[in-house]
């Protein structure tokens, strides 16, 4: 029985289409906010594979950098600061608020694990008003390891005193939710727009293409 629900942060609940208007401003085109998150999300899964660790922020920063030279964009230090500050202040999706009320409200642990580290995490689930509806906040950095590395979910549940198979994943990338299913989680994947589950990873528990969508599935469950 899943008791225990646990959140990706950055895209599954807040929304980084806030950050268009800078990738405006600064590259000219809001699609490269998309090609630098992708970057992102690459460099943090080659430093897990090769065994290494880096700050969350310190990745986004160096993506950052190779994207503007890629691009042979002179991007100003104030330009690049901002960016990177404006990553804790992301507004939720507007399906997450009520969603997380909702699952809170029927007795379910509610979990924040992400590669932010803790005081990121903090400032943003902060800065976003969802902090009140989890339980804990968890951040990798506890661990060394970047998602979707199998000791960051085992330290989730060790964390929280729970173990792997009442836990759930719930986020809107495939490799988080094959990473958390691969260590005896179950995972919920949130199909937000322009993402595609690779099909030879293991098919999640539930797939929603909103947090509402999630939410109800499991309360019908319960």
């Amino acid at each position: 029985m899943t008791t225990t629900l646990v959140f990706d942060v950055n895209e599954t609940m807040l929304d980084l289409a806030a950050l268009d208007q800078h990738f405006e401003r600064t590259f000219g085109d809001t699609r490269v906010r998309r090609e630098w998150f992708a970057l992102v999300l690459r460099n943090a899964l080659t430093m897990t594979i090769i065994g290494d660790y880096s700050d969350f922020t310190a990745i986004a920063g160096a993506s950052l950098d190779m994207v503007a030279k890629a691009r042979g964009v002179t991007m100003s230090p104030d330009h690049r600061a901002l960016i990177l500050r404006q990553m804790t202040a992301l507004p939720p999706h507007a399906d997450v608020p009520e969603s997380l009320q909702r699952l809170q409200d029927a007795g379910l642990c509610l979990v924040a694990l992400t590669n932010s580290p803790p005081e990121v995490a903090n400032k943003q689930l902060g800065n976003a008003g969802l902090a009140p509806h989890f339980d804990h906040i968890l951040s990798v950095h506890a661990v060394g390891r970047l998602k979707p590395h199998p000791d960051v979910y085992r330290h989730a549940a060790a964390a929280i005193g729970a173990s792997l198979e009442e836990m759930m994943m719930v986020a809107a990338h495939d490799w988080d939710i094959a990473g958390a299913m691969a260590v005896g989680m179950k995972g919920a994947y949130v199909l937000r727009p322009g993402m595609v589950r690779n099909p030879l990873f293991s098919e999640p528990t539930l797939t929603g293409e909103t947090m509402t969508e999630i939410a109800d599935t499991i309360l019908a469950w319960l």
